[in-house]
């Protein structure tokens, strides 16, 4: 656990993994989360013989949090400037939500540094619903409430059964963000209007060449499965598959589907590259 500094920017960042292993993953957040919303995945990818980075965003809790908007080219060139300060020449990538589209933009900017990526709940584009949700959680953090702001945002991200079966694990991280600070939030308007102004790069994909796999939650209402048929058909490939009974974060709801299909999917590459 620690911190890397770029242009004057503190970027949070955790090591994980033998170092001497040949093969590596970089997990990036989606845009409310931290290097621990990744808890269901480490352990695994740990055992099975993968060295990880995982990394806050700038805008995110535990990283610095200069004047927004941002730009995903950006963030993209900072997780490359990371990877080689680990020693890590090229790498998988595992995004989800915000951080599929970091990984997207990686892949077409920066392909040398890409082995492979797997795009989580994620879009190229917007549509007037997606602006519409984003909106209303910038004016849920205008509040600086975190209980107020969570279940605010909640039915937008999580599927009406995960709602229904976890309520007081629900519960329970609501009442932990009433302990966010204020600059938490600050944070989460600048990467809205990241998103809201810099997503759209549905005309950049066909330049992927990389294996790519593109996940989504059936019950996604945020960034529902149209998105990801985009991100599909505009990379020639590309492998894609729709998870049941899951809404937009997949990385809890469906987390033991989703590591069977990532780890699927690098086995394949690293034992016939």
């Amino acid at each position: 656990m620690s911190t890397f500094s770029i242009n004057g920017v503190e970027l949070y960042y955790e090591l994980v993994g033998d170092p001497t292993a040949k093969e590596a993953i970089v997990f990036l957040n989606g845009v409310m989360a931290s290097t621990n919303s990744w808890a269901y995945q480490t352990e695994l990818f740990k055992k099975t013989g993968f060295r990880l980075l995982l990394h806050d965003f700038k805008g995110q809790l535990k990283s610095d949090k200069p004047n927004g908007p941002y730009t995903f080219h950006q963030h993209a060139f900072e997780t490359v400037e990371l990877m080689q300060n680990a020693g890590i020449e090229k790498a998988h990538l595992v995004g989800t939500s915000y951080g599929g589209e970091v990984a997207l933009r990686m892949a077409i900017d920066f392909p040398q540094f890409v082995k492979s990526c797997v795009i989580i709940d994620s879009v190229s584009e917007l549509d007037s619903l997606l602006e519409t949700f984003v909106i209303g959680w910038k004016n849920l953090c205008d509040q600086l409430d975190g209980e107020a702001f969570f279940w605010g945002m909640a039915p937008t991200i999580y599927s009406e059964k995960f709602i229904r079966e976890n309520r007081k694990m629900l519960e329970k991280r609501a009442q932990a963000m009433k302990l966010f600070p204020e600059e938490y939030f600050i944070g989460q308007t600048y990467l809205y209007d990241t998103f809201l102004q810099d997503v759209n790069m549905t005309s950049e994909l066909s330049k992927i060449t990389c294996p790519v796999l593109i996940v989504n939650g059936e019950e996604d209402i945020l960034k529902p499965s149209k998105f990801s048929r985009i991100i599909h058909d505009s990379i020639k490939g590309s492998e894609w598959v729709i998870l049941p009974d899951c809404g937009h974060v997949t990385i809890f709801e469906q987390f033991e589907a989703l590591n069977t299909c990532i780890l699927g999917f690098l086995t394949k590459i690293t034992a016939y590259k």
